[in-house]
């Protein structure tokens, strides 16, 4: 039976935890009291400190067995993660937390399933939340007063937060229309590309458009983690770029890792790999200063992808879709990968992108399940988002 699992350092923060889940409870739904403290709870839980810790790679005493908070607290974070993606009971999470507890209950929420209810109250909830939501779902609720025990305000905050996760536990999202559900990558300059290939595909699938800034590149791979996605339409791998060269919209190691480790259909391409972002022109390293450069806005500066940065990228890519046992394939636009590398245009480099395209050609090693298709097309070409489409309908058959 699934429960609600009501999360916190129970050796600080118990009397706030106790009253948490007992709202809950007086609410109707089953919970389960999780400690994820480093010392003695002190109220009574369903879950220890002690079991939570067991699940850490180096075991128990790397959690629990150290005089520093800091390593003890970080060491519990990834227990916990570990802990949630373990269990199949969780109906929804809250916790509560000041900055340690904050940050162990959202390293195991990041590790859930988008859509499952998450709640985190929290003293930091107020300031910037990015390194505890990142690509997930989390609900951040500001706790207002500091927990060093209830008062009239807190009493207030946590009954909220407990009706909040009581409804949307008890009132799950009803299950979507019937259509798969398919991500594609976009980036101003690949826009008409990729909204051609949706509109050609909306009438099967439900299309999701993440825009490939880093964090939209992560959030699909997540969805796809998370079983809610049927195929990757991957136009815009843009993200790579500022991995490999310090741009400020990188995509993580992990680019591409959700695709292998799902096996799930795969068309891609080399959508805007011609370009590193940067902010306003001050922000741009010294060392890059002598480069081409084109001011997308006062905020956003593009660097272009030289021949040896080209070749690092398409390794990188292809590299890493070798990986891939389901179906791959890779589209190549050889008239240009973005609005700006196009005849006539501030990127068109066409030397820069054949080494480009050799070297993802070459370390993709195509086979029966990985294919590279080279097209005399711009990419943004009605006739390549054709192209795309067809691709991508033909694998999702397999």
């Amino acid at each position: 039976m699934k429960r609600i699992y009501v999360v916190g350092t129970a050796d600080t923060k118990g009397e706030e935890l106790a009253f948490l889940a007992d709202a809950i409870t007086a609410a109707g739904a089953l919970v389960c009291r999780v400690d994820v403290g480093t010392r003695d709870a002190t109220i009574p839980v369903d879950i220890s400190a002690r079991e939570i810790a067991d699940h850490h790679p180096g075991g128990r005493e790397t959690v629990l067995g150290g005089n520093d908070r800091g390593a003890a607290v970080a060491a519990m974070g990834i227990a916990f993660a570990r802990f949630a993606q373990s269990r199949n009971d969780i109906a929804a999470m809250i916790g509560i937390g000041g900055g340690g507890g904050t940050s162990i209950v959202t390293s195991g929420m990041r590790a859930l399933p988008l859509g499952l209810p998450k709640i985190m109250v929290s003293t930091l909830a107020s300031g910037d939340t990015a390194p505890y939501v990142d690509v997930s779902d989390i609900i951040m609720m500001p706790s207002v007063t500091d927990m060093a025990g209830l008062n009239r305000l807190s009493r207030v905050v946590l009954h909220n937060a407990a009706q909040a996760i009581s409804g949307m536990a008890a009132s799950p999202a009803p299950p979507p229309d019937g259509k798969p559900s398919i991500g594609l990558t976009m980036f101003g300059v690949t826009t008409p590309c990729v909204t051609a290939i949706a509109d050609q595909l909306r009438s099967g699938y439900d299309c999701m458009v993440f825009h490939a800034t880093g964090t939209g590149g992560r959030s699909m791979e997540k969805l796809a983690d998370s079983g809610l996605l049927s195929g990757v339409v991957d136009i815009t791998t843009t993200e790579v770029c500022d991995l490999l060269f310090g741009g400020v919209l990188p995509a993580t190691e992990d680019r591409f890792g959700a695709v292998a480790r799902t096996g799930l259909p795969y068309v891609g391409s080399v959508g805007a790999l011609d370009m590193v972002n940067f902010w306003a022109p001050s922000t741009i390293p010294e060392h890059y200063r002598d480069r081409l450069f084109y001011e997308h806005n006062p905020n956003v500066t593009l660097m272009r992808t030289t021949a040896d940065e080209c070749r690092a990228i398409g390794e990188w890519i292809g590299t890493r879709l070798a990986r891939c046992g389901g179906p791959v394939h890779f589209l190549i636009p050889e008239k240009g990968v973005s609005a700006l590398d196009i005849e006539g245009g501030a990127f068109f480099d066409p030397e820069a992108d054949a080494v480009l395209f050799d070297a993802i050609e070459r370390t993709i090693k195509p086979n029966g399940k990985r294919r590279v298709t080279r097209l005399p097309l711009h990419i943004n070409d009605p006739e390549f988002a054709k192209a795309a489409t067809a691709a991508f309908l033909d694998i999702a058959r397999q």
